[in-house]
């Protein structure tokens, strides 16, 4: 028994043997304790077993999750600053040993802050209805600032711990800020532009833009472009400042499709006939799914044929039913105005035609001349 006692107070390396011993076991057990109880939580958060209110279950599940983001390597730094306290180090491994500690701490400390960021993104995603394509695509915009700000400050905090006077270094940052800015100004200005687009949303992933002369579907929200797929196949990629600069139309935001076309009837059609015009025309549209009909007016006398104007809604703004409606009552129109002896103008030549047919981005009215 006298032997262990010796040998428990031997001296090795400059402790006791058996304060190395205690050292290695709290090592050992809170290496094992801490990972065994982030598994455990992290079970417990993914079956949802978290009871009370709304606001307490967020807390929880957010703390939650935060224990389940908790990084290896910092468990890891725990264990061995909880094992070193039964040791005396000398000064220059206790120094090494606390920068390597706070480094971990506040390397840690910015992935929980992120992981808080992304929580509450993904929190507001699921309480609005339906997908949110707006916050999908600003998600990233929102969580490249928010890890510039975050990772920022978690380096200065960190200094500041390791007794670094960070006045002069803030100083000097907000110097070579102002270089750098002057240097990159068009950079930032598509970096300001996107967290612009990501608070204000004017569009989302999935809509329809015509941007200028451009036109296409956002694929991609990015921290200096953003990317169309034009109708034809190839990619658009337009710098968020450009975007903010001018002015744009959103299909993807058409919750209805006004449609607005042209009759062109020959002078020579009776009065009659062109008085049930009005009627005919109503109870074709009226008769097409998913429209509603608002008016249909002789408006004008025009240089080769009498000008009837046509107006109708189409309860479902997609470009292709809308084409398969109007092809309805094109077709149903011909039909019944031949029955009713009604003749359409002769066509206007092709040299001062007006009118082109509308494509997915040009048909925001609906606008086509029937003669």
């Amino acid at each position: 028994m006298s032997g262990w006692r010796e040998l428990w107070h031997v001296d090795f390396l400059g402790n006791e043997l058996g304060a190395w011993t205690l050292a290695f076991v709290t090592l050992l057990v809170t290496f094992t304790v801490l990972p065994l109880a982030k598994r455990f939580i992290s079970v417990r958060r993914r079956r949802h077993i978290v009871p009370g209110p709304p606001r307490v279950h967020l807390a929880i599940d957010l703390a939650a999750l935060l224990v389940e983001r908790t990084n290896a390597v910092f468990l890891w730094g725990v264990a061995v600053w909880v094992g070193s306290r039964y040791l005396t180090l000398e000064p220059r491994l206790e120094r090494w040993l606390t920068i390597g500690l706070v480094l971990l701490f506040w390397m840690q400390a910015a992935l929980w802050a992120l992981a808080a960021v992304r929580y509450g993104i993904d929190v507001r995603r699921k309480r609005s209805s339906g997908p949110d394509t707006l916050l999908q695509s600003s998600m990233a915009v929102i969580l490249f600032l928010a890890g510039l700000v975050i990772w920022g400050v978690a380096a200065l905090l960190a200094l500041a711990n390791l007794g670094v006077k960070i006045e002069p270094l803030l100083a000097g940052l907000g110097i070579g800020g102002i270089a750098l800015a002057l240097a990159v100004q068009t950079v930032l200005a598509d970096l300001l532009a996107s967290l612009s687009i990501a608070l204000d949303k004017p569009f989302g992933l999935g809509d329809f833009l015509a941007v200028d002369t451009w036109q296409g579907t956002v694929e991609h929200i990015g921290v200096k472009s953003t990317r169309l797929r034009s109708s034809s196949g190839e990619q658009i990629i337009i710098s968020n400042g450009d975007i903010l600069k001018t002015r744009v139309r959103n299909y993807g935001r058409m919750s209805e499709r006004r449609a607005v076309f042209q009759l062109g009837v020959h002078y020579d059609t009776p009065v009659a006939a062109l008085a049930a015009v009005p009627h005919a025309v109503r109870e074709i549209i009226e008769a097409t799914p998913n429209t509603r009909f608002e008016r249909c007016h002789l408006l004008s006398c025009g240089e080769r044929a009498l000008q009837f104007e046509i107006v109708y809604v189409l309860t479902n703004p997609d470009f292709d039913l809308y084409a398969d409606a109007q092809q309805r009552i094109n077709l149903r129109i011909l039909e019944r105005f031949r029955a009713m002896e009604v003749n359409f103008a002769a066509a206007v030549p092709t040299a001062v035609r007006l009118y082109s047919p509308p494509s997915p981005a040009q048909d925001a009215g609906g606008q086509q001349r029937l003669l």
